[in-house]
């Protein structure tokens, strides 16, 4: 081995062959006809040890403004969950293909270029963020590109995601990888920071501010765990909610002001019809879920941010503790879908209800900033092998996976690399 200085290409020794085994690392830049990937078909969707099947598949074909990447690690998140079970909608509806590509979070190395590409070269190491765009619009010229009308998430609008030995992206999705980060670190992270972090800072004029209290669902889980450091790290004061009180002390760690446990109340789901006796009875554990809020916030002290993402088993309660003016931020429906509360409480409190998805090339890289500096941990919890895919799936569908995020291992064969050379040596 050795390291080409002009171009910084790691030269190595490898057979140029048409398929290589998942592990198996091609000369650098020789792309494959072929490559194995956990694919999803329609005839088949259903729980993911059912829908993801590995299977031989072409290896993707560039145009000009796209990138190859060799993907080391990728990262596990409930978008993959969807589009095994074909809920809330089938991936192929979206994009018409055969078979569908699962996953939206990678770290990797570039392979391949389109020809207009410009920013990026062969063997420069990087995440991928899983926004597309087609650029062309106005909301992708001076607007937000989120709001054009060609915007897709990559893994589950498209069907080439990183459950493969190569995922082909546009440039750029592309974002400099946390080199003190492992292959499966650097892959866990950015579809769940990035969303957080346009939840907290992308909707004017409600961007979190230094002081403001910030009710955090689902605290101990990917969403949670970033939401948790953001608003720490901007000075705010997040209310983790946790479902298990052995994830108590993991969510104080990582800076709450407080914790409450959802099992200590009983008003989830949907709500009672208004002024009937069960309305009655959800009322009042929500207003001690609220003084139990107050115990943190102090007396009076509605949340001014309440960050939503398990939908129909919490919206009705979100919707009322949060403060007057304030700002109810959704982003899922883990929980289910449909969402209810007594509108009373939004009009005539003029709070806003505010639907948040993804993020922007800005957002994004504003927030791995974050993590190549150092100021936010990627809380990775889990490793699972290439052949694990499905059952790491399965795992995040009954929720019984631990705080933080998830990894799984593509061509890295095992954890705790950080560079090409690290893969081939253990390879050998």
């Amino acid at each position: 081995m050795a390291l080409d200085t002009p171009g910084d290409i790691l030269y190595y020794d490898a057979p140029k062959k048409d398929l290589y085994e998942v592990g198996e690392i091609p000369p650098m830049g020789h792309v494959p006809k072929q490559m194995y990937a956990w694919a999803i078909r329609r005839e088949r969707h259903g729980e993911p040890d059912k829908s993801f099947q590995l299977e031989v598949v072409d290896t993707p074909i560039l145009d000009s403004h796209e990138v190859l990447v060799l993907v080391m690690a990728a990262g596990v998140n409930y978008n993959g969950v969807w589009a095994g079970l074909g809920q809330p909608i089938s991936p192929f509806d979206v994009h018409k293909q055969d078979y569908h590509i699962a996953g939206s979070d990678a770290s990797g190395i570039v392979w391949a270029i389109g020809d207009k590409v410009k920013s990026w070269k062969v063997g420069d190491e990087v995440v991928i963020h899983c926004n597309q765009d087609d650029g062309d619009d106005e909301e992708c010229n001076g607007g937000d590109p989120m709001f054009s009308p060609s915007q897709r998430i990559w893994g589950y609008e498209t069907p080439d995601g990183s459950f493969a030995q190569f995922t082909n992206v546009q440039a750029q999705q592309l974002l400099p990888r946390p080199k003190h980060l492992t292959w499966e670190e650097s892959a866990c992270y950015t579809l769940t920071l990035a969303t957080a972090y346009r939840m907290l800072f992308g909707h004017h004029p409600h961007e979190l501010k230094p002081g403001q209290n910030v009710l955090v669902w689902g605290a101990s889980g990917g969403l949670g765990s970033f939401a948790i450091q953001l608003i720490n790290a901007a000075g705010g004061n997040a209310i983790g909610v946790i479902s298990d009180e052995d994830k108590r002390d993991f969510v104080m760690g990582l800076g709450a002001k407080g914790v409450l446990n959802r099992k200590d109340f009983n008003c989830w789901g949907q709500l009672p019809t208004v002024n009937t006796p069960e309305y009655n009875d959800w009322f009042k554990e929500v207003r001690k879920f609220g003084k139990a809020i107050w115990d943190i916030t102090g007396k009076g002290n509605n949340v001014d941010i309440v960050f939503e993402h398990p939908g129909e088993a919490t919206f009705p309660v979100s919707t009322f503790v949060c403060k007057k003016g304030g700002m109810i931020v959704i982003c899922a429906g883990t929980s289910g879908f449909n969402c209810t509360f007594d509108v009373r409480y939004l009009w005539m409190h003029q709070k806003r209800v505010q639907g948040s998805h993804f993020a922007h090339l800005k957002q994004a890289a504003s927030a791995n900033r974050l993590m190549v500096e150092r100021r936010i941990d990627p809380c990775m919890s889990e490793v699972f092998p290439w052949d694990e895919i499905p059952a790491a799936h399965i795992k995040m569908l009954r929720n019984e996976h631990k705080p933080g995020n998830m990894a799984v291992l593509v061509q890295s064969p095992r954890t705790g690399l950080r560079t090409l050379e690290d893969v081939l040596e253990a390879a050998e």
